[in-house]
């Protein structure tokens, strides 16, 4: 089953084209990993895929059901029931934690799903002591951001998505912010997940770790999908230039 599909997603900023004509879809249990320099595109893909950005042009389904229509080469979005439902299915980990200071760290895991979701608290309450106990913040539940490392932070954001149950996690370079040591202990949180089978549209730069737990790697420039495939395709044998002279430069 397709839980995401993109077809034809164009973006400007200000008259700028940062997307061009992209197309992808993500399949259930899949993980996609999302490579390319800075300013590709990749971070607005995401945001686009996510509503927090609007697209110009182009077509977006979740779960098989479309919720962005082209018309007349214009996005159209559909009612806010329709929204809330398509925004049900996924959760998103941001660069930077985006956690809310004054919420303890069970406040920013339950209170969506209490709040928003509308569960029950118990049973809120309940499920998020277990997956802090799976991201190893079992102890920290009464602190607050400003008393947690940067990792602990990507970990407390890490639960809040996975508690409201979603089909599918995004992940917008979940590691930038962080110190190789650190870096280390969210990806093998996130490798867990791969083997769960979460489908996970992740943007990194971590290239080792891309190719170890990645269905596909989409290798994006210019806000093109330059290059697709297997990740020993792509990263250990990069059909296009572009892709070649990126990785060359990482491995420097």
């Amino acid at each position: 089953m397709k839980l995401l599909e993109i077809k034809n997603l164009s973006k400007s900023f200000d008259g700028k084209k940062v997307l061009e004509d992209i197309s992808l879809s993500v399949e259930k249990g899949e993980v996609v990993s999302i490579l390319g320099p800075s300013g590709s595109g990749k971070s607005t893909l995401l945001r686009c895929a996510t509503f927090l950005e609007t697209m110009d042009d182009g077509e977006l389904s979740y779960c098989e059901k479309q919720i962005v229509r082209s018309v007349k080469g214009k996005a159209v979005y559909p009612d806010k029931a329709t929204m809330k439902e398509a925004k049900s299915r996924f959760s998103l980990v941001f660069q930077n934690f985006n956690l809310f200071p004054h919420y303890s760290v069970m406040q920013n895991v339950s209170d969506a799903p209490i709040h928003v979701s509308k569960r029950s608290k118990d049973e809120v309450l309940e499920e998020s002591r277990r997956i802090l106990k799976k991201v190893g913040l079992e102890e920290k539940e009464n602190a607050y951001p400003c008393e947690l490392s940067g990792g602990q932070q990507q970990r407390v954001a890490i639960a809040r998505a996975l508690v409201m149950n979603p089909d599918m996690l995004f992940f917008d370079e979940p590691t930038s912010a962080l110190d190789p040591e650190i870096t280390a202990g969210i990806l093998r949180i996130m490798r867990e997940l791969a083997k769960e089978k979460m489908t996970m549209v992740i943007v990194t730069h971590e290239i080792d770790f891309a190719r170890a737990v990645s269905d596909r790697v989409i290798f994006m420039d210019g806000g093109f999908i330059v290059e697709q495939g297997k990740p020993e395709d792509v990263i250990d044998h990069p059909k296009n230039e572009r892709t070649r002279n990126f990785l060359k430069k990482l491995s420097v």
